[in-house]
């Protein structure tokens, strides 16, 4: 793969509405074969069956290879890296993102750390809406149940703490169908404006991390702007590489998503959408630097000395990905078909079933495990997990669900699966194979407990 190069002078490093980053045409390489993909990912542990794709992604050997060159052109001469060369590589990155997810132009494109970094610069903004009297005492936010703790965590340290009350969306599970979320995400606005409240943020996830479902977005941002929603946030850690994204369609002021867990970029990296036409809030990296005041994108580019390398490389990611026929799309398209065959190979096996039907997941769907393991809690999943990677190479994360009043057997644990390019299908056989033995062996979580 070449070397990253400094070019495209004529790219404003602002980002200006003006400004655009032409698709440069090139000539189409050979297709990435089976054993080239393999190739890329020899560096993963070949004694573990990693379907957990999901909570760190992966990076191939060649954007490892790309970003080991930008650590080394930095450190060759900080200095002229610093003036000459890093704001150029971010803008191409940002324009490389901005054309991914088809967003009005650069400059709504800002690069951060990860997805939790995206919602602390949201909600520090919302929670100066309280603080300076924008927002009243008791105004809503609005946010599901199944929303990533860390989220949860940061509308607690921001929007709770300020003054703002927050409505949890209480979502089924397992689900089956969308319209179970519609009507439960249309209670909770409802709820939001009882006694002249009003909602002033919506926080929606694309895909929730656990259990794991496709919300339907475009519908949820569609009934916020006719509620009167003011500000509408959609957390897609798990987005880009995953699931279909178009800024344009989805209609959201706000849109984040990790490009390490999908996107094959090295950890860590995302973007932030934020929608120019939607009069959105004035919003500011939480790391202040010399660089504030000159917009969000100008302010990520640059919070200190550190290393960047993992936002360079994007355009490298792209290299990589329309290796695949179909580029990203193709591999998305495969992944999901990949996985949801293997999640109905697994609860065929099982006798159990999945968490969503197969249109509400995207590369990793939820699988009924055997109600005879007697998951009884969250600290039954943990020792599970462990036990799985530490005694059968298995690396793969379980859900507790508590079970409903009356039910008989009940299954209460899910595993959530994951289909990235390097999987194999021995890698789930492994992993249906070692849960048969635990149960022909009477197997049960007591046996964990210290």
């Amino acid at each position: 793969m070449a070397s990253p190069k400094n070019h495209r002078h004529h790219l404003h490093p602002n980002g200006d509405h003006k400004t655009h980053v032409p698709k440069k045409p090139k000539l189409a390489a050979a297709l990435i074969t089976d054993s080239e993909v393999q190739s890329e990912f020899a560096h993963h542990d070949p004694s573990v069956a990693r379907i957990n794709n999901g909570s760190f992604g992966s990076c191939p050997a060649s954007v490892v290879a790309a970003q080991q060159r930008w650590q080394l052109r930095f450190l060759r001469q900080p200095d002229h890296f610093y003036f000459n060369v890093l704001k150029q590589g971010i803008l191409e990155s940002r324009g490389v993102i901005k054309n991914l997810v088809n967003a009005e132009d650069v400059g709504e494109i800002s690069i951060v750390d990860n997805a939790t970094t995206a919602v602390a610069i949201v909600l520090q903004q919302i929670a100066w809406g309280f603080a300076e009297g924008r927002f009243a005492k008791g105004d809503v936010a609005v946010m599901l149940h199944y929303a990533y703790g860390a989220v949860k965590k940061s509308v607690e340290a921001y929007v709770t703490r300020a003054g703002g009350r927050v409505i949890e969306v209480q979502l089924p599970f397992p689900v089956s169908s969308k319209e179970e979320i519609v009507s439960e995400f249309r209670a909770a606005l409802e709820r939001g404006k009882v006694d002249g409240s009003k909602v002033r943020l919506a926080v929606i996830d694309h895909v929730t991390s656990m259990p794991s479902v496709v919300i339907p977005v475009k519908e949820l941002v569609k009934i916020c702007r006719q509620e009167g929603v003011d500000h509408v946030f959609v957390d897609a850690a798990h987005g880009i590489g995953c699931v279909d994204l178009d800024m344009k369609e989805i209609g959201a002021d706000f849109y984040t998503s990790n490009l390490h867990k999908w996107f094959f970029c090295p950890p860590g990296v995302a973007f932030l959408y934020c929608r120019k036409s939607s009069g959105s809030l004035d919003l500011h990296h939480p790391v202040v630097s010399d660089e504030y005041g000159k917009g969000l994108a100008i302010e990520s580019a640059w919070i200190g000395t550190r290393d960047y390398s993992a936002q360079l490389v994007v355009p490298s990611v792209l290299e990589f990905v329309n290796r695949f026929e179909g580029g990203i799309d193709g591999i998305k398209k495969r992944n999901h078909e990949a996985v949801v065959r293997m999640g109905e190979m697994l609860e065929e096996a099982w006798g159990t079933n999945l968490g969503c039907p197969p249109d509400m997941c995207g590369s990793m769907i939820m699988v009924g495990l055997p109600a005879c393991l007697e998951i009884s809690s969250y600290a039954d999943t943990l020792k599970l997990r462990a036990h799985l990677r530490e005694s059968f190479g298995i690396e793969v994360p379980i859900y507790y669900r508590s079970p409903k009043e009356g039910e008989v057997g009940p299954i209460t644990g899910y595993a959530r699966i994951s289909h990235q390019v390097y999987n194999k299908e021995e890698d789930y056989h492994k992993f249906r194979d070692v849960i048969d033995k635990l149960v022909g062996n009477k197997f049960t979580c007591k046996l964990l407990h210290d």
